[in-house]
């Protein structure tokens, strides 16, 4: 544990707000076209164009995805990118039919995973105050936490991968006993969703489906 105390701790606090303060200044809210873009007329997509994802491209989706909040900043989550024929062939096994094809014709499948085990890394995550002892022994509740936290996290790179232009389409048509067989035997890490990420075919889309209302879904308390 190394967490900051004292002098340095007030110094990084006042830091923090002033650089906060200052953003929200810059940049008080998106403009329309840019919650267009990540939300509101963003597409779930199912065909791809052939064109490659560059690796720097994927580090930069993951670096926006770990600002996002995680409970006690336990990040969770964890990503592997399936796109060698080799690994598709095995990831493959795993899905329902009528996904494999739109997962092989995708330049990269990101396997949105969790970690049981990441409470291990807390004293660096979380170095103020040892929160190891609220997880020890108690796999129930860091599954809990690992899988509500890790699915936040994958919430955010699809927002992200949207943001630096790329275009997503989410499946959870696979059987997670077999992706975890194949990618995370004899390790602490369970698959959650697929993601596949690339530039969208937009020929093969459909009319966008059907959204509650506010009044349908939302109440005040």
């Amino acid at each position: 544990m190394n967490g900051l105390t004292g002098a340095a701790l007030q110094t990084a606090r006042a830091e923090a707000q002033a650089a906060f303060r200052a953003l929200k200044n810059r940049l008080p809210r998106l403009d329309d076209a840019s919650i267009d873009l990540i939300l509101r007329d963003a597409r779930s997509h199912y065909a791809w164009k052939d064109e490659p994802v560059p690796d720097e491209l994927l580090r930069t989706i993951y670096e926006i995805t770990i600002s996002g909040p995680t409970s006690m900043n336990c990040c969770p989550a964890r990503f592997v990118f399936v796109r060698t024929p080799e690994a598709k062939e095995r990831l493959a096994r795993s899905l329902k039919a009528k996904n494999i094809d739109k997962m092989m014709a995708a330049p990269v499948t990101a396997i949105i995973a969790y970690d049981l085990e990441f409470w291990r890394k807390l004293p660096f995550l979380f170095p103020h105050e040892d929160r190891r002892p609220h997880f020890e022994g108690k796999p129930g509740h860091s599954e809990t936490t690992a899988f509500r936290n890790g699915t936040l996290q994958g919430a955010y790179f699809m927002i992200a991968a949207r943001a630096v232009g790329l275009d997503v389409g989410a499946m959870s048509g696979f059987t997670n006993a077999t992706v975890d067989e194949e990618f995370f035997a004899g390790t602490t890490l369970k698959s959650n969703f697929l993601c596949n990420i690339g530039y969208a075919d937009e020929s093969a889309l459909f009319q966008k489906l059907p959204r509650f209302r506010f009044e349908e879904v939302c109440s005040f308390a």
